[in-house]
């Protein structure tokens, strides 16, 4: 049983009633990453020197993808719109491999990237990175190859809506200053990336409502008997590989 599995099993031992009004804080929280499979395009520039242009999608808006929290799996779409405020600010985002904030290769604070929403979601372009930049030299033999084909991005939700059954969360608002747009293999996981807008487990109880305590208690027998099945399954695995080496050996 993987996480999916779990998560899944876990939220249909809930009723809507079990479920919090508010189900998770989300917004002005700290930096959320949000993969899509991104439509990347690397070409040379029409500058001289050599220089290669970048674009892509860091988010692709009003196409649902499925999270999962404490309380099983629900759905999430970014609404159409909800980076226009952000963009009007003027943001400072830079263009990263992989969320590392110190292997920019582009930044709308130098004037190298440019973002902006179209009918699609947020749009990157970054029109000159420099050739002999080494975080370039990296990265662009794997886009031409094709290993690399999914962007992700990292922002703070400022606005957003629960459904009334609690199984979709519509962004409609987000802060990207100081964020970044990121070109990235594999992202975090679904439930890992949802881990990191939230408090740790003791201020997230300490913090919770009596509705959130009472649906937290019903939950934690079945994380338990998960973990404690993953558990077993790994050692069975660990001695099946054993039994295994030890016959060919």
């Amino acid at each position: 049983m993987d996480y999916r599995e779990a998560a899944a099993e876990r939220g249909q031992a809930l009723t809507v009633g079990d479920r919090p009004r508010k189900r998770s804080s989300v917004v002005g929280t700290i930096d959320k990453h949000v993969r899509t499979a991104a439509r990347l395009e690397l070409r040379d520039s029409t500058d001289a020197g050599g220089a290669l242009a970048f674009t892509g999608y860091a988010s692709m808006t009003e196409q649902p993808y499925e999270m999962y929290d404490f309380f099983g799996p629900y759905t999430e779409v970014v609404s159409a719109g909800a980076f226009a405020q952000t963009l009007g600010s003027n943001p400072d985002v830079p263009l990263v491999l992989q969320h590392n904030s110190m292997a920019r290769i582009a930044s709308t604070k130098n004037g190298t990237l440019e973002l902006s929403e179209d009918e699609n979601g947020l749009l990157v372009n970054a029109p000159n990175l420099d050739p002999e930049d080494r975080d370039v030299q990296y990265i662009v033999p794997k886009l031409r190859a094709g290993l690399i084909n999914e962007m992700s991005f990292a922002f703070q939700i400022t606005s957003s809506q629960w459904s009334p059954d609690y199984t979709e969360l519509r962004i409609n608002a987000v802060d990207i200053n100081r964020g970044d747009v990121s070109i990235v293999g594999f992202g975090a996981n679904p439930f890992t990336t949802g881990g990191m807008r939230s408090k740790s487990l003791e201020e997230y109880l300490r913090g919770a409502s009596d509705d959130e305590l009472e649906a937290a208690g019903r939950r934690i027998p079945h994380l338990l008997r998960d973990r404690r099945a993953a558990s077993s399954a790994m050692s069975a695995e660990r001695a099946a590989i054993a039994a295994i080496a030890a016959r060919l050996g």
